[in-house]
């Protein structure tokens, strides 16, 4: 992973510093700002390799950006990009005779080497992720990109659903227990196709559907782990599938429904454990959607090797 800040940077250098050796060494654009508001600017930016692709998160003050043709000539990278707008959106041009609105939450597919250029809509600053996917191989099934400007992808809720999911799976530096080069392949088919590209009734792409569902349905288990009647069922619904398809898409990684849910409420009890000391065992165990003290006990002795007490008493130190 690569980290850096303005924060280090004295106030009257930074925006200069970002402009120069950010923007246009490492970003590839070129980026203003009015002299007046230079001095309160500030950025900070990280990123991780995953699965060949090379995901980024960016904050900073809100400026003008554009990538230009000489911006182009100078760093290319032929890739795919998947970008997310959490915050911060306003009005992207690619030149095309039409001028689209980025609202926060927005996410767009493009080819990195074509222009364009973005104004912001306030002073608010931004929160931007990128995904940034080298065109290698058999990635796009023989389709084109370097023709996709900038633009959102197109489809309904249950499509953009799954996804996002995979994109924020590919996200997280500490992601485990999937496979990044086909998580990889598989977003890359679904902004194909959410760009109208692939159909979705081809098998790489349904298999890049799957995919996708199995993120949204490992969200959705994370995120309710603590209820107690979470069930596939109740997955099922809010994804708008079956139940037999909650546990054919957690299948095809190798998952159960039961043993992934008892993992994510362990991690849960572990750390309560240890941050919370004042909690008593068994309010560990029902606050994370245990209905038994002898389930939890079994858990998390199968995945720890030890007991509850145990661990508390290490101070969560085990390796």
């Amino acid at each position: 992973m690569i980290s850096f800040t303005t924060d280090d940077i004295a106030p009257e250098r930074r925006f200069d510093q970002w402009r120069e050796v950010r923007g246009k060494s490492l970003f590839g654009v070129t980026i203003e700002l009015a002299a007046e508001k230079r001095l309160s600017f500030h950025g900070s930016f990280r990123a991780h390799a995953v699965g060949g692709a090379v995901a980024s998160e960016m904050r900073a003050s809100s400026y003008r950006i554009k990538r230009t043709d000489t911006d182009i000539a100078r760093i290319s990278g032929n890739s795919l990009c998947i970008a997310h707008q959490v915050t911060g959106g306003g009005l992207l041009d690619t030149g095309r005779g039409r001028v689209d609105t980025i609202h926060d939450g927005d996410m767009v597919v493009s080819h990195s080497d074509l222009p364009y250029s973005g104004q912001p809509d306030g002073e608010r600053g931004f929160l931007y992720r990128m995904l940034k996917i080298p065109i290698e191989g058999e990635i796009l099934l023989g389709r084109r990109a370097d023709d996709l400007f900038a633009a959102k992808p197109i489809g309904g809720t249950w499509f953009l659903r799954p996804f996002r999911a995979l994109f924020d799976a590919l996200m997280a530096p500490e992601r485990t227990g999937s496979d990044p080069l086909r998580d990889v392949a598989s977003i890359a088919r679904l902004a194909l196709a959410a760009r109208g590209r692939l159909p979705l009734g081809m098998p790489e792409v349904r298999a890049a559907l799957r995919t996708g569902v199995r993120h949204a349905a490992l969200e959705i288990m994370e995120r309710d782990k603590r209820l107690p009647g979470l069930n596939p069922a109740r997955v099922a619904m809010e994804l708008g599938i079956s139940r037999r398809q909650v546990y054919v898409v957690l299948e095809e990684a190798g998952l159960t429904f039961s043993r992934t849910l008892a993992a994510m409420r362990v991690r849960d009890a572990r750390r309560l454990l240890v941050e919370i000391p004042s909690l008593s065992i068994t309010q560990v165990a029902f606050a994370c959607g245990f209905d038994s003290l002898a389930t939890f006990y079994r858990a998390f002795a199968t995945t720890y090797g030890m007991t509850p007490s145990d661990m508390r008493g290490i101070g969560g130190r085990w390796q």
